[in-house]
């Protein structure tokens, strides 16, 4: 299967596609974190035109204006265009040019502008005791089966009563970079369902 993991950086997608023996490669504005040959830096937008007919893409557009967690600045997001710009690139993502698309991201405001997503799922349902709701919209690919349900993490309370999972506390809270890594477990179960359609 010819496979574009669309905005991955860290290589989590695209490895666990590359073990099954898929023709495979991510592509992202940034360098992949494993440099590996299989990673094309640049514009996916610009990339899947140069590459021929595409199987499946799995798509992590940016949250980064579009999650609900940072509503607090959606008004100064909208006036700059920031959110629309986010917008737009996730619909883009959804529209791919292949026959079967995943378009992951947390939970966010393109359930209510475009569509629910057809599933939501957790890491801990595959085998990661990590908690944090990621939603998959999906084209001609089933739901995924979780594969290993394990205990969910712990919370971390602070002192102004907010709670945040074990995880988001670990990756330094504020930092994008780390907290965007998607999670092999999930990757896994990818690559051995949809591997086979």
């Amino acid at each position: 299967m010819k496979v574009l993991v669309a905005c991955e950086y860290s290589g989590i997608v695209r490895r666990a596609f590359h073990e099954r023996g898929h023709d495979v490669m991510s592509c992202d504005l940034l360098p992949a974190d494993d440099g590996s040959p299989y990673h094309y830096q640049g514009d996916v937008l610009e990339f899947w035109n140069q590459i021929g007919k595409i199987d499946l893409i799995i798509a992590h557009p940016p949250c980064t204006h579009l999650a609900v967690s940072g509503a607090a600045w959606f008004k100064q997001k909208q006036a700059d265009g920031r959110q629309r710009e986010g917008i737009d690139f996730f619909m883009k993502m959804i529209n791919a040019p292949a026959q079967r698309v995943c378009v992951e991201n947390p939970v966010c405001i393109m359930s209510r502008l475009y569509r629910k997503p057809d599933q939501i799922i957790n890491p801990w349902q595959f085998g990661q005791s990590i908690n944090k709701k990621t939603c998959l919209w999906l084209k001609n690919l089933p739901l995924l089966v979780p594969t290993k349900i394990v205990e969910q993490e712990e919370y971390v309370t602070y002192a102004s009563g907010k709670r945040s999972p074990i995880w988001h506390a670990k990756s330094g809270g504020g930092c994008g970079h780390k907290r965007s890594v998607f999670f092999e477990g999930v990757a896994s179960a990818m690559a051995d369902q949809w591997g086979r359609l």
